[in-house]
């Protein structure tokens, strides 16, 4: 399948992604930020962009995963951090599977409420129940295990980084496996037209809930990525603010391929700490006006001067290659 196949495009930006690790070696915390909003923004792509699911409470899955990684650091039932990344990540994916039922009834005006108020009732829940989860302290004293036995995370952040990038691509690459098998292409015919694939025999329920299961368990790994890293869980994470900046991010980036939620999770943390320096109180501001920029112009225009460097690096390589 021709949509399939990799484009030196493509793999001009993962080598740049790469070579981050060298490139800046004073912003490992933000790069793992970027990283782990990025796989937050590509779980939010997948059934906002493919599936046509309009969600406001998507921070209910990676708030749910951040907590079960952090709990099960904090009471020391599973300590290697991989392992801990699995389960929390199909934990967020039980529960995305229990709650798509929920999703699946209305249209997509009770999806947004539907999906904002199981986030709510979380964040509440997690409140409540102070005891297991911290209340709005959050889990405090979490120590994180070497990754598999052999990598320590460190001061600087650098294999922090490393881990998120590793589990970003290898994510990357089963959901773009995924979008281009026969059931990605089937959701994507259910975003275009429900009656029409329903007609030609797509089971659509079924589809839309195998997708949001999927969607859930990318967040839950984002959200897990974020405790293991910080080691911190706190109420944040399931936030209306959280699902609004992630919203943000994928609007800022694009809908509908897989690099949208990639490209927008590093223009929105740039843009973000940038506008954060200046003035510190109207970030969000700024982020807005931003946005009405790019609704100016024209997101194909600004995601033409984004991927220069990876097209440029592209054309050297070719260069080399052929001489």
């Amino acid at each position: 399948m021709e949509s399939a196949r990799w484009r030196s495009p493509e793999v001009a930006f993962w080598l740049l992604a790469a070579g981050c690790i060298l490139l800046f070696p004073n912003r490992y915390l933000i790069l793992t930020e970027i990283a782990w909003l990025a796989l937050f923004a590509l779980s939010l792509d997948l059934i906002l962009g493919y599936a046509g699911i309009v969600s406001l409470g998507h921070a209910a899955f990676f708030g749910f995963g951040g907590y079960c990684a952090g709990l099960l650091a904090l009471h020391g039932i599973i300590k290697e951090p991989v392992l801990a990344l699995l389960v929390a990540g199909l934990a967020a994916m039980l529960l995305g599977f229990v709650t798509s039922f929920l999703v699946m009834r209305g249209s997509d005006l009770t999806r947004l409420m539907v999906t904002l108020g199981i986030a709510l009732l979380l964040r509440e829940l997690a409140n409540k129940f102070s005891g297991l989860t911290g209340g709005s302290d959050g889990l405090q004293g979490i120590e994180m295990q070497p990754i598999l036995g052999l990598f320590s995370f460190d001061i600087f952040g650098k294999v922090g980084f490393i881990y998120c990038l590793v589990v970003l691509f290898i994510l990357f690459l089963l959901a773009r496996r995924i979008v281009n098998s026969p059931f990605g292409l089937s959701v994507r015919a259910i975003r275009n037209n429900p009656l029409r694939a329903s007609a030609i025999g797509i089971p659509v329920n079924r589809r839309l809930i195998a997708i949001y299961t999927l969607a859930a368990f990318y967040a839950g790994v984002a959200g897990a990525l974020s405790t293991q890293t910080t080691a911190l869980a706190s109420l944040d994470g399931f936030a209306f603010e959280r699902s609004a900046d992630l919203m943000l991010v994928v609007i800022i980036g694009g809908t509908g391929y897989l690099y949208g939620g990639l490209i927008g999770a590093v223009i929105f943390k740039l843009l973000q700490e940038l506008f954060s320096t200046i003035t510190p109180q109207y970030w969000q501001f700024w982020i807005g006006a931003v946005l009405v920029v790019i609704v100016l112009i024209g997101r194909e225009r600004l995601h033409r001067w984004v991927m220069f460097v990876p097209r440029l690096i592209a054309s050297k390589f070719s260069r080399g290659g052929a001489a």
